[in-house]
């Protein structure tokens, strides 16, 4: 029995000694830095990124945006760039046979059963293969890397094997998700021996934990001191308000300075890109959804200027601000109003739930700060009460800090309510917050091991068949095999359970047997759960992993293999050693089906 397996061993943990390269792909937005092994060495934060612009948009990163042409296969532009040469495709109405994808990396957020070749719908509903989508992203922002590293050296010969690469991913994704970015990754052109999957959170606070100041926001005195010196026994939260996801994780200090996880990676789809979305329904209720549809499809560029305008606005916007926020309104979004309506947008506007928090002058909108404010209720009351409950948990109690990093967490909003609700713990906004899990992902591809002990997110086990019990397994369950004796099938064999804390190298083994004397191999079925304790594979929340072909070669019911797992690091390993052979092999999972 064959079974293809295309999971790459993930890479040692030593680094190449040229350069550590990192690729933080988000939900809005995307970038890469990198730090040559000699600069780490000097100072761990000396980390080249870029900055992107777009229109007066300066940032740290550019927006996820991916534009492929007709062909579907080859990339035109990405980013800022691919925003700006749609919108003149859709200006000139030549761009439905273009394919536009924005914010995209959200569909592997929770998703049971992810299949390799699993569809990706455009801005006009036209599909690709997501794989097609994110490796040409990820190859983008790899040759970008590339090229910009290339200018350090003198004599340019810099090769991507030479590079140790970095691949963000969430904290909170599922395995699957994350086999699917590394054969994305691969596909883009990465050495998966060469490459190593980080979770966002956890670097994060790696890089919070080599800065040497901090900027303390918990107090009106914004005392300075260093996260760097926490004593052993320190517990901090970590707070990552990306654009589609927050993600929480909870470290403490160890007697080595390395850190471990306390909780469970926890969080939810309550990022920055909830805001914008409040902020496209509030203009929909504003002129009324046909205007935004023929708005967005005949002048796509005053359509994107709106949101660029919008970021740039929502960045200021605090609980204490109080005033006007001035937007600027396209005079073609309000002439399209006028063509519908047969009256101004100015005089629809009395009529409408905003008649006395909204005012226009010509292409001017005055809103009451009221109104923007409504915009990050849902995601900023979804944060305060996960961490509120959070920091109740046994395994928390006690913390001290609570980092926030990622973009949204630069945001005033979320920033000084998360101040006002937990007064009795000091708030770290690091500088450039946006570019925290960026920057930590150089220092982890540098320094791995640094993580020593994490949470099991799940119960992971293996689906399997045992001998009847009595008292062990309920009566309607047994059944009789070829031999006349009583088993029980579709057994949860426990490997570790959810909350279970894990070394980074701890090892979890069991032994196998063949069914049949004539089988060269065994499938080994793995099944997860949050489940503490589940008996059977087919009990409700229990969700097939994937599975691990493991050859057994011979003939006999007698063979055996002893299954080896390691659930410590970000991407789970395993190894089997056949019994009668004594061979010991690195096995590969198949997470995607």
């Amino acid at each position: 029995m064959t079974q293809q397996m295309l999971q790459s061993k993930i890479g040692g943990n030593a680094a190449p000694s040229i350069l550590v390269a990192a690729i933080d792909f988000g939900t809005t937005y995307s970038g890469w830095a990198f730090s040559f092994k000699h600069e780490f060495d000097s100072d761990p934060i000396k980390v080249s990124a870029k900055q992107w612009t777009g229109g007066q948009l300066v940032s740290s990163k550019g927006p996820t945006c991916v534009l492929i042409k007709p062909d579907g296969k080859t990339l035109h532009s990405f980013a800022f760039d691919a925003e700006t040469k749609y919108a003149e495709l859709a200006e000139e109405g030549e761009h439905k046979d273009w394919y536009f994808f924005k914010r995209f990396k959200m569909m592997l957020f929770g998703k049971i059963g992810i299949q390799r070749n699993i569809m990706l719908e455009d801005a006009t509903e036209k599909k690709l293969p997501a794989k097609t989508v994110f490796s040409l992203a990820i190859r983008f922002l790899k040759d970008d890397l590339l090229s910009m590293s290339k200018q350090r050296l003198n004599d340019g010969g810099l090769d991507v094997n030479d590079i140790h690469w970095v691949l963000t991913v969430p904290a909170i994704w599922n395995d699957a998700a994350k086999q699917f970015m590394r054969e994305a990754a691969e596909t883009a052109g990465i050495p998966g021996a060469n490459l190593t999957i980080a979770l966002e959170p956890e670097a994060a606070s790696l890089y919070c934990r080599h800065l040497p100041v901090e900027r303390h926001v918990g107090t009106d005195t914004k005392a300075k001191f260093s996260l760097a010196k926490f004593k052993a026994g320190t517990k901090y939260l970590v707070l990552d308000a990306g654009g589609g996801t927050v993600d929480i994780t909870v470290h403490e200090v160890m007697e080595d300075a390395k850190l471990k996880e306390l909780h469970k990676a926890s969080g939810g789809a309550w990022g920055g890109t909830k805001v914008d979305e409040a902020f496209r329904q509030f203009i929909i209720k504003l002129v009324g959804g046909p205007v935004v549809k023929k708005f967005q499809e005949k002048h796509m560029e005053d359509y994107l200027e709106i949101f660029r305008d919008f970021e740039i606005k929502k960045r200021d916007i605090g609980p204490s601000r109080s005033g006007k926020i001035t937007i600027r309104m396209p005079i073609s979004l309000m002439e399209l109003f006028e063509q519908y309506t047969d009256e101004t947008l100015k005089e629809a506007i009395p009529q409408t739930i905003f008649a006395n928090q909204i005012s226009i002058t010509g292409d001017k909108m005055r809103v009451d700060v009221s109104v923007f404010k409504k915009f990050f209720q849902e995601p900023v009351d979804s944060v305060i009460e996960h961490v509120g409950n959070l920091l109740r948990e046994p395994s928390v109690k006690g913390c001290v800090a609570i980092v926030m990093v990622g973009g949204f967490s630069e945001s005033p909003m979320l920033q000084e309510t998360v101040k006002t609700q937990f007064p009795s713990v000091k708030v770290i906004v690091p500088d450039e917050a946006g570019l925290a899990v960026l920057k930590g992902a150089v220092i982890y591809g540098h320094c791995p091991q640094i993580i020593a002990e994490r949470v099991s997110k799940f119960t992971y086990g293996v689906e399997c068949t045992q001998s009847y019990v009595k008292d062990r397994h309920p009566e309607h369950r047994k059944i009789k095999n070829e031999d006349d004796e009583f088993e029980v099938e579709n057994v949860f064999n426990i490997y570790v359970k959810a909350g279970q804390k894990i070394r980074i190298d701890e090892e979890f083994k069991d032994e196998y047997r063949v069914a049949r004397a004539d089988q060269d191999g065994m499938s080994v079925i793995f099944h997860y759960t949050v489940k503490p304790d589940p008996m059977f594979i087919d009990e409700t929340g229990c969700n097939k992993l994937g599975t691990m072909q493991v050859d057994v070669p011979g003939y006999g019911k007698d063979r055996k293999a002893i299954v080896s797992l390691r659930f410590g690091k970000t991407e789970i390993e395993a190894s089997t050693k056949v019994i009668h052979t004594d061979k010991v092999t690195t096995t590969k999972f198949d997470f995607l089906g």
